[in-house]
């Protein structure tokens, strides 16, 4: 195993030890602010999460928080995605979105873009993932978790 990739796995393990954004919270009525709750499954393998997310009036994420179940990756890969996309408008949060799929059909390749994998941060340490296509659901597992939740609260609707 290469230096690079003992990184990735090890960033893999770290978030799945010490998830951030675990824990449900209730998201407050805050004046103007939208909430969704998705709660998506794995039929694959039974990996679970339920995710709640709060969106500004500005159309920004204000929280991100989930529970979930499963392997190392699809829990980390929570972890990761919820780092991401706090304090990012939904413009951004569609991005990463799509370099994060991008990133999981690359089938262990990468993205070949250096600014569009610095904007993946820790979540690149899934390149990896992208060469088992039955892993690929796990990682992809809260990312659908954040769209649906997205979708549920409204906020698509008003970007």
């Amino acid at each position: 195993m290469s230096t690079l990739e003992q990184m990735y796995q090890q960033v893999i393990l770290d978030h799945a030890k010490h998830p951030v954004g675990r824990g449900l919270v209730d998201v407050a009525s805050v004046a103007g602010h939208l909430a969704g709750e998705s709660h998506q499954v794995n039929p694959t393998c039974g990996d679970e999460v339920t995710l709640r997310v709060d969106v500004t009036p500005e159309g920004s994420v204000a929280g991100v928080s989930w529970e979930g179940q499963g392997c190392s990756i699809s829990q980390a890969s929570v972890s990761v995605m919820t780092s991401l996309v706090e304090g990012a408008d939904l413009a951004e949060v569609a991005r990463l979105d799509g370099l994060f799929h991008d990133l999981m059909s690359s089938r262990g390749k990468g993205l070949g873009d250096d600014d569009a994998e610095d904007a993946l941060g820790d979540a690149t340490a899934f390149t990896g993932v992208s060469q088992y296509p039955a892993r690929i659901k796990c990682a992809l597992l809260g990312w659908a978790a954040l769209k649906d939740s997205l979708a549920r609260s409204g906020a698509l609707a008003t970007s």
